[in-house]
Protein backbone atom coordinates (compact mmCIF):
# COMPACT_ATOMS: atom_id res chain seq x y z
CA UNK A 1 0.00 0.00 0.00
CA UNK A 2 1.40 3.18 -0.82
CA UNK A 3 1.41 6.12 1.84
CA UNK A 4 -0.63 8.79 1.14
CA UNK A 5 1.80 11.63 2.26
CA UNK A 6 4.85 10.00 -0.11
CA UNK A 7 6.24 9.62 3.50
CA UNK A 8 8.81 6.56 4.05
CA UNK A 9 8.86 5.00 7.49
CA UNK A 10 12.99 5.33 7.26
CA UNK A 11 15.69 8.27 7.47
CA UNK A 12 18.97 8.62 7.47
CA UNK A 13 21.16 9.48 10.61
CA UNK A 14 24.22 9.84 9.01
CA UNK A 15 24.98 7.31 6.19
CA UNK A 16 23.17 4.73 8.42
CA UNK A 17 19.19 3.97 7.58
CA UNK A 18 17.37 4.25 10.22
CA UNK A 19 13.67 4.07 11.28
CA UNK A 20 11.97 7.91 11.55
CA UNK A 21 10.77 7.64 14.91
CA UNK A 22 14.50 6.60 15.93
CA UNK A 23 16.28 9.56 14.60
CA UNK A 24 15.44 12.37 17.50
CA UNK A 25 16.65 10.05 20.24
CA UNK A 26 19.93 9.46 18.23
CA UNK A 27 21.16 13.01 17.67
CA UNK A 28 19.97 13.92 21.33
CA UNK A 29 22.74 11.06 22.02
CA UNK A 30 25.12 13.18 19.94
CA UNK A 31 24.34 16.29 21.82
CA UNK A 32 24.39 15.39 24.97
CA UNK A 33 27.65 13.83 24.31
CA UNK A 34 29.05 16.86 22.86
CA UNK A 35 27.56 19.65 24.75
CA UNK A 36 29.93 20.22 27.38
CA UNK A 37 33.35 20.50 24.66
CA UNK A 38 30.80 22.10 21.78
CA UNK A 39 32.43 25.51 22.24
CA UNK A 40 35.53 24.19 21.87
CA UNK A 41 35.31 21.87 19.44
CA UNK A 42 33.89 24.92 17.33
CA UNK A 43 36.43 26.89 17.41
CA UNK A 44 39.01 23.82 16.50
CA UNK A 45 36.97 21.97 13.61
CA UNK A 46 36.60 25.75 12.26
CA UNK A 47 39.90 27.36 12.99
CA UNK A 48 37.59 30.28 14.46
CA UNK A 49 36.01 30.97 11.49
CA UNK A 50 32.55 29.80 12.69
CA UNK A 51 32.13 33.04 14.29
CA UNK A 52 32.72 35.04 10.79
CA UNK A 53 29.86 33.14 9.32
CA UNK A 54 27.73 34.09 12.12
CA UNK A 55 28.85 37.88 11.99
CA UNK A 56 27.53 37.66 8.41
CA UNK A 57 23.89 36.03 9.27
CA UNK A 58 23.60 38.77 11.89
CA UNK A 59 24.35 41.12 9.41
CA UNK A 60 21.84 39.64 7.19
CA UNK A 61 18.95 39.23 9.71
CA UNK A 62 17.81 42.86 9.31
CA UNK A 63 16.77 42.88 13.19
CA UNK A 64 16.79 46.05 14.89
CA UNK A 65 15.67 47.54 18.74
CA UNK A 66 12.74 46.03 19.70
CA UNK A 67 12.21 43.00 17.59
CA UNK A 68 11.24 39.43 18.48
CA UNK A 69 14.02 37.09 18.00
CA UNK A 70 14.07 33.43 18.00
CA UNK A 71 17.38 31.24 17.63
CA UNK A 72 16.06 27.51 16.85
CA UNK A 73 18.83 24.89 17.73
CA UNK A 74 20.83 27.62 19.43
CA UNK A 75 23.02 25.84 21.39
CA UNK A 76 25.50 27.67 23.29
CA UNK A 77 23.71 30.79 22.67
CA UNK A 78 26.65 32.53 20.55
CA UNK A 79 23.84 34.07 18.21
CA UNK A 80 21.05 34.71 21.02
CA UNK A 81 23.76 36.53 23.00
CA UNK A 82 24.64 39.25 19.82
CA UNK A 83 20.82 39.25 18.85
CA UNK A 84 20.12 40.17 22.71
CA UNK A 85 22.34 43.35 22.67
CA UNK A 86 20.62 44.09 19.47
CA UNK A 87 17.09 44.24 20.31
CA UNK A 88 17.42 46.01 23.85
CA UNK A 89 15.37 45.92 26.83
CA UNK A 90 12.26 46.21 24.79
CA UNK A 91 12.97 43.48 22.57
CA UNK A 92 12.90 39.84 23.29
CA UNK A 93 15.01 36.63 21.83
CA UNK A 94 14.09 33.35 22.68
CA UNK A 95 17.07 30.34 22.48
CA UNK A 96 15.70 27.31 21.90
CA UNK A 97 17.09 23.82 21.91
CA UNK A 98 15.52 20.07 21.13
CA UNK A 99 18.07 18.88 23.52
CA UNK A 100 18.28 19.49 27.26
CA UNK A 101 22.01 19.36 27.24
CA UNK A 102 22.82 22.06 25.09
CA UNK A 103 20.17 24.44 26.33
CA UNK A 104 21.62 24.21 29.88
CA UNK A 105 25.09 25.30 28.53
CA UNK A 106 23.88 28.05 26.46
CA UNK A 107 21.98 29.00 29.24
CA UNK A 108 24.31 28.92 31.78
CA UNK A 109 27.08 30.59 29.43
CA UNK A 110 25.22 33.47 28.62
CA UNK A 111 23.99 33.90 32.65
CA UNK A 112 27.37 33.95 33.22
CA UNK A 113 27.98 36.88 30.33
CA UNK A 114 25.18 38.45 32.20
CA UNK A 115 22.64 38.39 29.44
CA UNK A 116 19.66 38.02 31.86
CA UNK A 117 16.75 40.76 30.78
CA UNK A 118 15.44 39.97 27.43
CA UNK A 119 16.21 36.65 26.97
CA UNK A 120 14.14 33.37 27.46
CA UNK A 121 15.05 29.93 26.96
CA UNK A 122 12.78 27.07 25.22
CA UNK A 123 13.20 23.41 24.96
CA UNK A 124 11.50 22.64 21.81
CA UNK A 125 11.21 20.80 18.56
CA UNK A 126 11.57 22.61 15.18
CA UNK A 127 9.17 20.87 13.70
CA UNK A 128 6.48 21.42 16.20
CA UNK A 129 7.45 25.14 17.42
CA UNK A 130 5.05 25.92 20.82
CA UNK A 131 4.66 29.62 19.74
CA UNK A 132 1.37 31.12 18.25
CA UNK A 133 1.26 32.46 14.56
CA UNK A 134 3.10 35.63 13.46
CA UNK A 135 5.67 35.91 16.98
CA UNK A 136 8.78 36.92 15.59
CA UNK A 137 10.47 39.53 13.38
CA UNK A 138 12.75 37.03 12.66
CA UNK A 139 14.36 33.46 12.61
CA UNK A 140 17.49 31.31 12.94
CA UNK A 141 18.87 28.28 12.57
CA UNK A 142 22.55 27.66 12.87
CA UNK A 143 23.95 24.01 11.93
CA UNK A 144 20.77 22.58 13.23
CA UNK A 145 18.75 22.25 10.39
CA UNK A 146 20.54 19.23 8.74
CA UNK A 147 19.80 17.13 12.53
CA UNK A 148 15.79 17.81 11.74
CA UNK A 149 13.97 15.12 10.95
CA UNK A 150 11.42 16.13 8.79
CA UNK A 151 13.34 19.17 7.10
CA UNK A 152 9.99 20.27 5.30
CA UNK A 153 7.31 20.36 8.03
CA UNK A 154 10.01 22.09 10.17
CA UNK A 155 10.28 24.92 7.67
CA UNK A 156 6.18 25.20 7.41
CA UNK A 157 6.85 25.61 11.30
CA UNK A 158 9.18 28.48 11.46
CA UNK A 159 6.59 30.19 8.51
CA UNK A 160 3.84 29.63 10.74
CA UNK A 161 5.70 31.58 14.05
CA UNK A 162 7.15 34.27 11.82
CA UNK A 163 5.09 37.71 11.59
CA UNK A 164 4.87 38.65 7.61
CA UNK A 165 8.05 40.36 6.50
CA UNK A 166 10.01 38.17 8.97
CA UNK A 167 13.05 36.64 7.92
CA UNK A 168 14.21 32.86 8.06
CA UNK A 169 18.23 32.63 8.16
CA UNK A 170 19.54 28.79 7.96
CA UNK A 171 23.37 28.97 8.63
CA UNK A 172 24.41 25.48 7.64
CA UNK A 173 27.58 23.47 6.29
CA UNK A 174 26.85 22.59 2.70
CA UNK A 175 28.43 21.90 -0.97
CA UNK A 176 31.61 23.08 -1.79
CA UNK A 177 31.77 24.65 -5.17
CA UNK A 178 35.04 23.50 -6.19
CA UNK A 179 36.36 19.74 -6.96
CA UNK A 180 39.88 20.06 -5.22
CA UNK A 181 38.25 22.20 -2.18
CA UNK A 182 35.82 19.45 -1.62
CA UNK A 183 38.26 16.33 -1.43
CA UNK A 184 40.41 18.45 0.62
CA UNK A 185 37.26 18.96 2.78
CA UNK A 186 36.42 15.69 2.60
CA UNK A 187 39.73 14.39 4.07
CA UNK A 188 39.63 16.67 6.79
CA UNK A 189 36.16 15.43 7.73
CA UNK A 190 36.57 12.06 7.79
CA UNK A 191 40.25 11.39 9.03
CA UNK A 192 40.82 14.66 11.00
CA UNK A 193 37.90 16.02 12.55
CA UNK A 194 36.44 12.18 14.05
CA UNK A 195 40.39 12.24 15.62
CA UNK A 196 39.80 15.57 17.32
CA UNK A 197 36.67 14.93 18.49
CA UNK A 198 38.34 11.80 19.72
CA UNK A 199 41.02 13.86 21.64
CA UNK A 200 38.82 16.42 22.97
CA UNK A 201 35.78 15.13 23.70
CA UNK A 202 36.66 11.14 23.88
CA UNK A 203 33.92 10.62 21.22
CA UNK A 204 35.18 9.89 18.02
CA UNK A 205 31.67 8.24 16.72
CA UNK A 206 29.70 11.42 17.04
CA UNK A 207 31.87 13.82 15.40
CA UNK A 208 32.03 11.12 12.59
CA UNK A 209 28.25 11.23 12.33
CA UNK A 210 27.97 15.14 12.05
CA UNK A 211 31.36 14.81 9.02
CA UNK A 212 28.45 12.18 7.60
CA UNK A 213 25.36 14.33 8.46
CA UNK A 214 27.03 17.23 6.05
CA UNK A 215 27.26 15.14 3.73
CA UNK A 216 23.49 13.90 3.82
CA UNK A 217 22.11 17.81 3.65
CA UNK A 218 20.57 18.97 0.72
CA UNK A 219 22.94 21.29 -1.42
CA UNK A 220 22.37 25.25 -2.01
CA UNK A 221 19.69 24.76 -4.32
CA UNK A 222 17.82 21.91 -3.15
CA UNK A 223 17.65 23.63 0.12
CA UNK A 224 16.34 26.98 -1.55
CA UNK A 225 13.38 25.10 -3.13
CA UNK A 226 12.24 23.27 -0.17
CA UNK A 227 12.23 26.99 1.48
CA UNK A 228 10.70 27.92 -1.33
CA UNK A 229 7.76 24.68 -1.42
CA UNK A 230 7.35 25.66 2.01
CA UNK A 231 5.82 29.26 1.50
CA UNK A 232 9.17 31.59 1.83
CA UNK A 233 9.58 34.48 -0.55
CA UNK A 234 12.80 35.73 -2.27
CA UNK A 235 14.91 33.15 -0.93
CA UNK A 236 18.06 33.29 -1.43
CA UNK A 237 21.74 31.98 -0.81
CA UNK A 238 25.13 32.92 0.04
CA UNK A 239 27.80 30.83 0.28
CA UNK A 240 30.83 31.01 2.43
CA UNK A 241 34.08 30.10 2.90
CA UNK A 242 34.01 28.45 -0.81
CA UNK A 243 30.37 26.69 -0.21
CA UNK A 244 31.63 24.59 3.04
CA UNK A 245 29.17 27.04 4.51
CA UNK A 246 25.94 28.95 3.31
CA UNK A 247 23.33 30.81 5.03
CA UNK A 248 19.76 31.12 3.18
CA UNK A 249 17.41 33.67 3.87
CA UNK A 250 13.84 33.65 3.10
CA UNK A 251 10.74 35.92 3.77
CA UNK A 252 7.97 35.13 5.08
CA UNK A 253 5.08 37.01 2.64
Amino acid sequence: MSNPDNKTDNTHFGYQTVRTEQKQSLVAGVFHSVAAKYDVMNDLMSAGIHRVWKRFTIELSGVRTGHQVLDIAGGTGDLAAKFSKIVGPEGRVVLADINDSMLKVGRDKLIDSGIVSNIEYAQANAEALPFPDNTFDCITIAFGLRNVTDKDKALRSMLRVLKPGGRLLVLEFSKPQNELLSKVYDGYSFNILPKIGKLITDDEDSYRYLAESIRMHPDQNTLKAMMEDAGFARCEFHNMTGGIVAVHKGLKP
